[in-house]
């Protein structure tokens, strides 16, 4: 059995206990429905209460309800723009050249956002840009980079697409897209994104390391699938795919330290460290070093959750330690950095 199967039956097992637990189902009738969860969770080897596969098959931040109502919602807007007469059968009016300077403001309003980590008040602006000119699709990308840093993916695949279906040719996209459905594991998708920028621009760097990790996680889920082992960990698989083991050796404490320097507060929200503060550890350093030396770190780099949060750091808009954990393939890196210790 898939993974991804499993991971829509944990989704489904969530839902129902979700709706033992808030009321949804009448008292009289949940432990009939708690007799069901077990029964289903059986046929497909999913144990909800079995934390290793908690951490593997949940898609949290999202849940099935949010999953359902995005499509509920696209289908809806789908079927709204739809012609209803030839007169409407054409393009979105163009945006008159004023429209096109105050979308434009808007825009640069919603980067100012990003840099600032307003991630909420930067995709209002971009919002704003949209319902301007609607026929731009830095916007939608834009948009799409604001969806990907807090963390909601599954929004930011769905504005990827919007805009290449504005523009099919804008290559930006098809990396927002990629980003997008690697973050949520669907490594096929994000395959594909990649494949068809870079049938646009053969050369982009971003769209060739984006494939190679992508595949390599592909061929990863494969020899999982072929050996029959359904508790293999998420940390013990490599997230930068095939290159990302040589250059480890030695990273044991990684994640043992990220934890660490969150138990005593750091200086980020929350209790977790601020990248500052982790980049002033002179173990972290000692650590990057080796990885620099042996090769590590240029693996480390390709892949893509990797480059786009140094993509971040370079244009200004550092991510916070909460961020970074919160990307379900940095976790993995983090926890992987702590399965690769001792041997290398």
């Amino acid at each position: 059995m898939s993974e991804k199967q499993q991971k829509l039956v944990y989704s489904i097992i969530e839902f129902l206990n979700q709706s033992i637990q808030d009321g949804t189902v009448k008292a009289d009738d949940q432990e009939s429905l708690e007799v069901a969860i077990q029964c289903i969770g059986e046929a497909f080897g999913v144990d909800p209460s079995n934390q290793d596969q908690a951490q593997k098959l949940s898609v949290k931040p999202a849940t099935l309800p949010s999953i359902f109502d995005v499509y509920i919602k696209t289908r809806d807007k789908v079927a709204s723009s739809q012609p209803s007469s030839s007169a409407s059968s054409s393009k979105p009016a163009v945006p008159s050249a004023e429209d096109k300077v105050q979308a434009e403001k808007c825009k640069q309003t919603g980067n100012a956002q990003m840099s600032s980590k307003e991630y909420d008040l930067a995709i209002e602006s971009y919002n704003k840009a949209v319902a301007l000119d609607p026929t731009n699709p830095v916007y939608y990308s834009n948009r799409a980079a604001a969806h990907s840093s807090k963390g909601d993916h599954l929004a930011a695949v769905g504005d990827a697409e919007k805009a290449i279906s504005v523009d099919s040719k804008f290559v930006k996209a098809y990396h927002r897209l990629g980003h997008a459905q690697y973050s949520l594991g669907d490594f096929k998708a994000a395959a594909s994104a990649f494949e068809r920028g870079l049938k646009l621009e053969p050369t982009n760097a971003s769209l060739k390391s984006g494939l190679q990790n992508a595949r390599a996680r592909i061929d990863d889920d494969d020899q999982d699938g072929d050996d029959g082992d359904d508790d293999v960990l998420p940390s013990t698989r490599s997230v930068g795919g095939a290159g990302a083991g040589p250059g480890l050796g030695g990273m044991g404490g990684m994640a043992d330290m990220l934890r660490n320097f969150g138990a005593s507060g750091g200086a980020g929200g929350g209790g977790m460290p601020d990248i500052a503060g982790l980049m002033n550890n002179p173990q972290l350093m000692a650590m990057a070093q080796q990885m620099a030396a042996n090769g590590g770190l240029a693996n480390l780099m390709q892949n893509p959750a990797v480059a786009n949060m140094m993509s971040r750091v370079q244009s200004g808009n550092m991510p916070s330690m909460e961020e970074i954990m919160a990307d379900p393939s940095l976790r993995q890196l983090a926890d992987q950095f702590g399965a690769g210790a001792g041997g290398r």
